[in-house]
């Protein structure tokens, strides 16, 4: 697919767009380490929101959705839909919390919540854990989508022949072969895509970030709902779509493999609790979702309890309120409006790839459905929209890159360095160092990027992980007798289980199945680990406890203890108000995510009748936080002062 002149001018043009951008706000990033990574606090709800959503939309996500709509349907986005529920706990129990605790990183917290060595030391071992180990892991899977992108699309353009070869101190670090396409691809992104990511990062600080990502975000947005678009129109509308799905589904049956409906919103309950059948999620793997994973599992933008660049940009809001606002915005779009059109052109991927029954069989397609996505745009797609398209996948890839590398070295400045090696510095000296760590990240991620085999493995590297710690992470806002050593217990035993259950035991069952087994058996061991590991280990000290409550103020269930030595505040009780809100908010999400979807399958009569539920649950928010009073969460107060120090 060769790219014209007009094409590789929408590409000039869009990078430097955002290169432009990153100089504009090089001198407001320049002044310190607040304006460098939170925008001196100062985001309003809707940019916020946005970049949160924007960074969520990477290259590997089309991807990866059109991936699980080719082997488990529909449904198979439950393994992403079920962080709905731990997203909207974060919108109204923990945003203000954060908002109010003032700090410049989540890994912050530690030293606010815990005292002495364990709490010094948890801090340290998270800045580097998340800010340098788990963001390059997370760098390393979306360049390897974007990889993927470029190799389909690019493929015609490919020079062949040449050998490069990149050496430091006598040993080899990049040796590739021109003419591999996916070699070819590798390159472009870790010397071209890559620094040039870290470039407007390290020069406009989180406003340059924010900016970018809602350039970035209605560029990509707006043509995923252009391909979808015309991807359906060009097999004959969605009707046609349906009846070719279903002569898939019927030559599947001639050769013996069962399956389900695709279309579906919900597994079949009745194909079994461990079924394997094509387009199905097993009910256990739903089960586990729905039951487990949402709150016991630590996953980038979907940490229970909030954290990571989600927090970073609760952190940056105005006030409370808008950083209520913010993740409240965030999970809406997220789950309920952004979904769509990468399940639509999934589904025209499966009717038209597929080895049984479609339209243009394919191999490729048999072997890696997720390069589905990246096939109905390079054959069905105008090809004055080539530019723009590759475009707008450059900006889904961008954006996060942007986001993962400014908030990575956040830790690693004001967690690790700052806390640990150098503490007296200027605030200027903060901010070149940040610069400077920034060109690491980009070194190191483009390094990772070339040892990950596929998107699948990173993620699931990173989600397993995380399986068991997150009832800590929820449970410390509201139960004074969680230590540092809670944290710390979890996140070991969360990480050794997920190894031994990996190379040491055998589970019966397909891909789905046996990360249902592996995540439940993780999350029972992990939560029966930390229970045990707070009570054998000393509460944390009174005066620390009591700083915490002055500081964030959390409702009075669980500190009842330490709100008697805090008698100047008065007692919070609002979990009944916010489990309401948090319940409404959940229906307002998945309503809309199942009304839009009604809607585009002409349904019209479900569609409307689910928007309709999703509408009166969006009025009842808004009349309980009415009720309770908005300005509660103004910020009005005088905010705590955040201070660099040790803490």
């Amino acid at each position: 697919m060769p790219l014209s002149s007009t094409d590789w001018i929408v590409i000039v043009g869009y990078l430097l767009i955002n290169l432009l951008i990153g100089i504009y706000y090089r001198r407001r990033a320049s002044g310190n380490t607040e304006e460098f990574f939170l925008s001196g606090r100062n985001v309003s709800w809707w940019l916020a929101g946005t970049s949160m959503v924007a960074t969520t939309f990477a290259a590997d996500t089309p991807l990866l959705v059109s991936g699980l709509v080719a082997t488990q349907g529909i449904a198979g986005n439950w393994v992403w839909w079920s962080f709905c529920l731990s997203g909207m706990l974060t919108v109204f129990f923990f945003a203000r919390y954060w908002r109010r605790a003032e700090v410049l990183t989540d890994v912050e917290l530690t030293e606010l919540r815990y005292g002495g060595k364990p709490a010094a030391f948890l801090r340290g071992f998270k800045a580097v854990y998340l800010g340098l180990i788990m963001n390059c892991l997370i760098l390393g899977w979306v360049t390897n989508a974007m990889v993927s992108v470029i190799r389909v699309l690019l493929e015609p353009m490919i020079p062949a022949g040449r050998v490069i070869e990149l050496s430091l101190g006598g040993h080899s670090l990049l040796h590739y072969t021109l003419g591999d396409p996916s070699h070819t691809a590798l390159l472009i992104c870790v010397f071209v895509l890559i620094p040039f990511t870290g470039i407007y990062t390290a020069v406009g600080g989180l406003w340059g970030v924010l900016v970018t990502d809602l350039f970035q975000f209605i560029l990509k947005m707006t043509m995923v709902i252009v391909l979808a678009w015309v991807a359906v129109v060009k097999i004959g509308g969605m009707q046609a779509l349906k009846l070719q799905l279903q002569v898939v589904g019927h030559a599947m049956q001639q050769t013996g493999t069962q399956t389900s409906n695709p279309l579906s919103f919900f597994p079949d309950f009745h194909m079994g609790w461990t079924s394997d059948a094509l387009w199905t999620l097993p009910v256990i793997t739903f089960i586990m979702y729905l039951g487990v994973q949402w709150w016991s599992a630590w996953y980038p933008g979907a940490e229970p309890g909030g954290g990571g660049y989600v927090a970073q940009r609760m952190f940056s809001a105005k006030n409370e309120k808008h950083s209520l606002g913010a993740t409240l915005w965030f999970n809406i779009a997220h789950y309920a409006l952004r979904p769509w059109p990468w399940i639509i052109t999934g589904l025209v991927a499966l009717a038209v790839y597929s080895p049984n029954g479609g339209i243009h069989p394919s191999a490729a397609f048999a072997h890696n459905p997720q390069q589905g996505y990246v096939m109905v745009l390079r054959d069905y797609l105008p090809p004055a929209l080539r530019g723009v398209m590759i475009a707008a996948f450059l900006a889904a890839y961008m954006s996060t890159l942007g986001t993962q590398l400014n908030w990575g070295t956040s830790y690693l400045v004001s967690d690790f360095y700052r806390r640990f090696l150098v503490r007296s510095k200027t605030e200027k000296h903060y901010v070149r160092i940040g610069r400077i760590i920034t060109i690491v990240l980009v070194l190191a991620s483009g390094y990772i990027a070339g040892q990950l085999s596929s998107i699948i493995e990173g993620w699931q590297i990173v989600l397993q992980l995380g399986i068991g710690t997150g009832a800590v992470y929820i449970l410390r806002w509201y139960w004074s007798r969680i230590n540092a050593w809670s944290e710390i217990a979890a996140m070991i035993v969360a990480a050794v289980v997920t190894l031994l259950l990996k190379h040491k035991v055998t589970f019966i069952g397909n891909d789905a199945v046996v990360f249902a087994k592996s995540a439940l058996i993780t999350a029972g061991c992990t939560t029966i680990a930390w229970v045990i590991a707070t009570f054998l280990t000393p509460p944390e000290p009174d005066e620390k406890l009591v700083a915490f409550y002055r500081r964030v103020h959390p409702t009075v269930y669980g500190w009842r203890r330490i709100a008697k030595l805090a008698p100047e505040l008065s007692e919070v009780r609002d979990v009944g108000g916010n489990a309401f809100d948090w319940l409404m908010g959940c229906v307002l999400v998945y309503c809309s995510l199942f009304g839009i979807g009604k809607l585009i399958f002409q349904d019209w009569i479900a569609g409307f009748v689910l928007l309709g539920v999703a509408a009166v649950a969006g009025y009842l928010i808004f009349w309980d936080l009415s009720r309770r009073g908005w300005q509660a969460y103004s910020g009005t107060a005088a905010p705590a002062q955040h201070k660099n120090s040790g803490v």
